[in-house]
């Protein structure tokens, strides 16, 4: 078998996570947090809907980490995205990171919002 180290340019993957908090570049984050190829932010979860619409032009998908469960968002804010030319997907947090890992590992234009695990 052949392996092949992943490179993920300037971006930073998701390296982990525990209760309340993403490490991303070898560095702890609290949660909820925004991550957008080179940058983490704070995100103030699904009320903070301007965060995430100032990404339109800038990516194409944001992956919604709704925390441990998987869990609808609510309707306003998958609408307000989508009107604003995004593409949404919501799945629980620790599939979003993955997502996020493999897409930005592709070099895609994507953004991922998550919420905390228990």
């Amino acid at each position: 078998m052949r392996l092949t180290e992943v490179d993920f340019g300037a971006a930073q993957p998701v390296e982990g996570y525990g209760p309340g908090f993403f490490r991303i570049g070898g560095v702890a984050h609290e949660a909820p947090l925004l991550v957008v190829p080179g940058q983490v932010l704070p995100w103030g979860g699904y009320d903070d809907t301007e965060a995430l619409l100032a990404l339109a032009g800038q990516v194409d998908v944001v992956f919604i980490g709704t925390g441990g469960e998987i869990a609808h968002i609510p309707a306003p804010l998958r609408g307000a995205l989508e009107d604003a030319g995004l593409g949404v997907e919501a799945m629980d947090s620790p599939a979003a990171c993955r997502t996020y890992n493999v897409l930005l590992s592709e070099q895609r234009r994507v953004a991922l919002a998550v919420l905390p695990v228990g």
